[in-house]
């Protein structure tokens, strides 16, 4: 492996994150501008309060619509319409406390596999 790969996996924390946080960013869930804020914020937080979790904006999950969306994973929570406001409640009691945040929880896909160690060199 070479230098810039390892230190590439190393900068995105693949080898201690507990969780991984996507945020979709429209451009037609929500506007774009109004989702960079809270991607801002997300990284932010992550940093400040050490949580252990890489984080990925993305363009589009295909949605479309009730956006941005963020997913939490391992647990597949979806939550859609997030603003800082939300993040910070879902920091608290999801992300921080265990517990999703269930009156804003859109849908669950855990996508859990048992067979990870397969595709492991």
């Amino acid at each position: 492996m070479s230098d810039a790969l390892q230190a590439g996996l190393t900068k995105a924390t693949i080898a201690t994150a507990e969780r991984h946080l996507f945020l979709c960013i429209g451009p037609d869930c929500c506007a774009p501008a109004d989702a960079e804020v809270v991607w801002e914020h997300i990284k932010r937080r992550v940093r400040e309060t050490g949580l252990r979790a890489m984080r990925t904006k993305a363009q589009c999950f295909r949605i479309c619509t009730g956006g941005p969306w963020l997913v939490v994973y391992p647990e597949g929570v979806w939550y859609g319409a997030m603003s800082v406001e939300r993040f910070e409640r879902v920091l608290s009691e999801h992300l921080l406390g265990g517990k999703p945040v269930a009156e804003w929880v859109v849908a669950v896909n855990a996508l859990s596999r048992n067979d990870a160690d397969d595709f492991l060199p």
